[in-house]
């Protein structure tokens, strides 16, 4: 194994679920959970579906570039449309990785980019403020139970 190989697998610690929100459907307001089931299609109440964008995942420390984007002091996450906020795990380098997120385990397969509705929530600049920032989507691989303030611990 590599240096390299070494380097991309180690983690200095595990993050922790900071927030959880579900979209009941389409253009629905976000409802701001403190604990969820993640069951194959995703999380509980949400409108996400089975496979590679089941639930998605946004990094905490990525609100506040997002927010300096903008011209603000603070990004509120319901605008973000995703299901959890992860703090302290650097979520970019877990592309093709499992994770696991309280007693489920996901895998992380691709970015979640930003839609047009980002510009209407957030104003002028929003779609382009998010672009890099939006956080991964990720498919289920064991269905489990999320609450604030679980770890989040990647297996591989």
């Amino acid at each position: 194994m590599s240096d390299l190989h070494d380097m991309m697998a180690r983690w200095a610690q595990p993050g922790v679920v900071d927030w959880i929100g579900v979209r009941p459907a389409r253009a629905a307001d976000i409802q701001v959970l403190d604990r969820a089931d993640i069951t194959e299609s995703g999380i509980d109440g949400d409108r996400g579906r089975k496979g590679k964008r089941a639930v998605t995942l946004i990094q905490a420390e990525h609100l506040p570039a997002i927010a300096s984007c903008l011209g603000r002091d603070r990004i509120d996450p319901t605008l973000l449309r995703r299901n959890i906020m992860v703090r302290g795990l650097n979520l970019n380098g877990l592309k093709g990785r499992t994770v696991q997120v309280g007693s489920a385990v996901l895998q992380v397969t691709t970015i979640c980019a930003p839609c047009s509705l980002m510009e209407r929530l957030m104003g002028h600049g929003g779609y382009a403020a998010m672009r890099g920032h939006g956080g991964w989507c990720a498919d289920v691989v064991t269905p489990g139970a999320v609450a604030l303030g679980d770890a989040v611990t990647p297996l591989d």
